[in-house]
């Protein structure tokens, strides 16, 4: 009788813990830790990530230094284009065309250098180019 008591217990515990893994809501609804929002003219999309978002896949940036970005900011996508993921604003992300001349070490030197105020994603970018493309796993 005494085991059964504490299988009961162990149950109910288990049972609080399985429902607190799910999807959590505000009033209701779910928060997805990604949207996307239209760049109008264009066929691409703003990625936009909750805060909790970019916590998770450990966001982390640089600012270009000339015609150069770290080559951990480049992405190719499947018929080998390269891009790279600007952030113009906080927990925003847009994925922009480069053009690679050669690599040096660590960098990528572009054939024309992208705006010298751009920031771009150097950990997280296959993370934002599969929550805009739809690429998993």
């Amino acid at each position: 009788m005494k085991h059964i008591k504490w299988i009961i217990a162990a149950l109910i515990f288990a049972g609080l813990l399985l429902s607190a893994c799910g999807s959590k809501s505000v009033a209701g609804e779910i928060v997805q830790p990604a949207r996307l929002e239209p760049i109008e003219g264009t066929k691409f999309s703003r990625v936009i990530l909750t805060e909790k978002a970019a916590q998770r896949i450990d966001i982390q940036t640089a600012q270009i230094q000339g015609n150069t970005v770290p080559y951990a900011a480049v992405i190719y996508d499947t018929e080998g284009n390269t891009w790279v993921y600007s952030n113009p604003k906080p927990l925003t992300f847009v994925r922009q065309p480069i053009v690679i001349d050669h690599i040096e070490g660590d960098l990528a030197v572009l054939t024309q250098g992208l705006d010298s105020a751009t920031i771009v994603v150097t950990v997280g970018v296959s993370e934002l180019y599969g929550a805009e493309t739809g690429v998993s796993k």
